[in-house]
């Protein structure tokens, strides 16, 4: 199968080198040092001491690479709008398009069924572009559980998990299947992935987010690692009282929440003292992913009547936590320049 990697950070490291490693011609649209580092290296993926590499094709420019089988698309948030104006050389008919993204993702309610069914979030896709660049009936969603890390270009550490979770998000596929998905299922099983095929994905999605929509923005707000956030108990319990919102949320919308916040904190807990991937953006000074984890969970509560108080706290502070660090786009700053400027 033809696979290109659109994103070769610490997940697309993970996904590339394994199925590179099963047999897969497994090509990256990459730049900078990261190309740089695939072209010298391959891929190259770090378990404890060892070190796997394995050849890599790389492109800076899809266009380069043409139509293929399969795009994992294995990026953050803000990355997202670039990565779909690019995107169209390497999609035809057929072509399955799985998105490996936290968060809330623009096909979230594609065929969702019910009265929110089609519902377009503006936060994720102001515009609409990206539905129109990857139209949903090329996607298939898959839920990441594992936990990677790139401490150079090119090269991803894998530290602990293994488990992807993919679905067909259309309700016109008989719970989540389909051949396409047994297909993907297969391919990534032999690529020593534990994989299981989800009847409903926008509810994996939505569990996942509930997981970690707390824990990256508080950390990124406050440099702590996840252990000193849970032993506060003034902030645990904010964070728990941001979780009961969501999972409100979740009940309003068909994804059911079916753990108590204190439970999925105490798994939590076990990772022990870790940096969570929003924190190691503020301290790489990234772009940070507030849309698909903060806003789009805000947008979606006031489209179905949920109210967000706590949430709302969060995501004011996190926004201009990350606005004062030139880190979140500042629409405030853009009105007023488009006022003066009379644009």
């Amino acid at each position: 199968m033809k696979v290109t990697i659109f994103g070769a950070g610490a997940i697309g490291g993970f996904l590339g080198t394994r199925l590179a490693q099963s047999g897969c011609e497994v090509a990256a649209v990459a730049r900078g040092a990261t190309a740089a580092a695939l072209r010298a290296h391959g891929w190259r993926l770090q378990s404890g001491n060892n070190i796997v590499a394995v050849p890599a094709r790389v492109a800076e420019k899809p266009s380069e690479l043409g139509p293929q089988e399969l795009v994992v698309v294995p990026v953050k948030g803000p990355a997202l709008a670039s990565i779909a104006a690019a995107i169209s050389p390497l999609l035809h008919r057929e072509t399955i398009v799985m998105t490996a993204m936290n968060g809330v993702p623009w096909w979230f309610f594609h065929e969702f069924g019910g009265q929110y069914a089609g519902m377009r979030l503006t936060s994720i896709d102001p515009d609409g572009s990206i539905a129109a660049a990857i139209p949903a009936r090329h996607v298939i969603g898959c839920v990441v559980h594992a936990s990677c890390a790139s401490p150079e270009p090119g090269l991803t550490r894998h530290n602990v998990g293994n488990r992807l979770i993919i679905g067909e998000p259309g309700s016109g596929h008989s719970g989540g299947d389909s051949p396409r998905v047994r297909s993907l299922a297969e391919m990534l099983a032999r690529a020593r992935f534990d994989v299981e095929v989800s009847a409903r994905i926008q509810r994996d999605v939505w569990y996942k987010l509930w997981g970690n929509m707390t824990m990256n923005p508080v950390s990124a707000l406050t440099g702590a690692t996840v252990d000193r956030i849970l032993d506060d108990p003034l902030v645990n319990g904010f964070c728990l009282d941001v979780m009961r919102e969501a999972a409100a949320i979740g009940a309003r919308i068909g994804c059911p929440i079916e753990q108590s916040g204190e439970d999925r904190n105490a798994i939590t807990r076990k990772l022990g003292a870790f940096k969570t991937s929003m924190l190691q953006d503020v301290e790489a000074a990234k772009p940070v992913e507030i849309d698909v984890l903060l806003s789009a969970v805000r947008e979606i509560g006031q489209k179905v009547g949920e109210p967000t108080p706590q949430l709302d706290a969060l995501l004011g502070l996190s926004r201009l936590h990350a606005r004062m660090r030139g880190l979140y786009p500042d629409t405030d700053a853009l009105r007023r320049l488009s006022a003066s400027t009379g644009v």
